[in-house]
């Protein structure tokens, strides 16, 4: 597949050249082996919605009934040991007075780019730096995974890779043996390399020798290279990583009921209203003016922080019911 040449993503580094392990690539002159080019900016947005395109939103607020309320009471007398049930099913509810809370949240899924030189042992992939100009980062087709679910996928970046001898191991697939710095044998830990047991006894472990073999390296001396892991030659390429982030964050509005907000964190609510969509719009016509302000600011916020090192793949958000009621004594 043929892509466009652009523009240098990475502007070249006043003193900063890479190894010769490393050629320049055309429009990632400026890329330095060791360090990521960082996040890449992606292509202009797409402009914001507008209230035209926002669905209809009903606000219908439910109110909790007095059976409702009675059932729930007798549910928690029911779940504490000890208590007991029959005040709560024989009485009476004469008053409620209700506190609706609300919760908002926004989900904002986002996907970043990022480039840096990478090394793997070559073994016979096909090598095509130079055959044609690479794609920039945000022109390589890359799958994401389902809507608002976490991934990190790593890519190789088109018409960047070359083969070039291991310069850890000169070119040779062994270096030396890093326990026993190249001897291939250790120190006898019985004896601590006095070749005797006790008195004038040979250890028995290493034969009097005061040395046992290595058994890191078997004895040689020598392990396989690492970075080329034997192969003697790397393949170097331009490494894109793609990551993908659901950024969440909720918004719940004071109420005047008692209770501290983040009481609340791990109680469900009756969900009121989804909005799934590339960008969405904030509220219209909801009865707390607080989450209509909430979800103007937060929209704002999201569509600006998450456009700048990354592209808005989809925004969702909700608007949940927490029922909260205080009710008169039991008659």
């Amino acid at each position: 597949m043929a892509y466009p040449a652009g523009p240098a993503m990475y502007p070249a580094v006043m003193g900063m050249q890479a190894p010769a392990m490393y050629n320049p690539v055309p429009g990632y002159e400026g890329l330095v082996p060791g360090a990521n080019g960082g996040f890449i900016p992606p292509p202009p947005v797409q402009p914001m919605p507008t209230p035209d395109a926002h669905p209809a939103q009903d606000w219908s607020i439910p109110a909790l009934t007095k059976e409702a309320a009675k059932e729930a009471f007798c549910k928690h007398v029911d779940s504490n040991c000890c208590w007991s049930s029959g005040p709560a099913k024989d009485c009476t509810i004469t008053n409620m007075e209700q506190f609706n809370t609300y919760r908002y949240r926004l989900e904002t899924y986002n996907e970043s780019r990022k480039t840096e030189w990478a090394t793997k042992p070559y073994d016979g992939q096909p090598v095509n730096a130079f055959t044609q100009p690479p794609p920039g980062p945000w022109q390589i087709p890359v799958n994401p995974p389902e809507m608002f679910k976490d991934s990190v996928q790593e890519v190789e970046v088109p018409y960047t890779s070359s083969v070039k001898p291991c310069e850890k191991c000169s070119a040779t697939g062994k270096c030396a043996c890093t326990a026993c710095t190249g001897s291939g044998n250790k120190v006898c830990q019985t004896c601590s390399g006095s070749g005797k047991a006790s008195g004038e006894e040979n250890c028995n472990e290493c034969n009097g020798t005061g040395k046992k073999k290595c058994n890191d390296c078997s004895g040689q001396g020598t392990v396989q290279c690492a970075p080329c892991k034997g192969k003697r030659q790397l393949l170097s390429y331009i490494k894109l990583t793609v990551e993908w982030k659901n950024n969440v964050e909720d918004f719940m509005a004071e109420q005047a009921s008692g209770l501290k907000v983040e009481k609340l964190d791990d109680v469900s609510g009756k969900q009121l209203f989804k909005d799934t969509k590339y960008m969405v719009y904030p509220l219209l016509g909801f009865p707390d003016q607080n989450m209509i302000q909430a979800s103007e600011r937060m929209i704002r916020e999201h569509q600006s922080k998450y456009s700048q090192s990354g592209r808005i793949l989809q925004q969702q958000q909700r608007v949940e019911l927490i029922p909260i009621t205080k009710h008169g004594k039991p008659a």
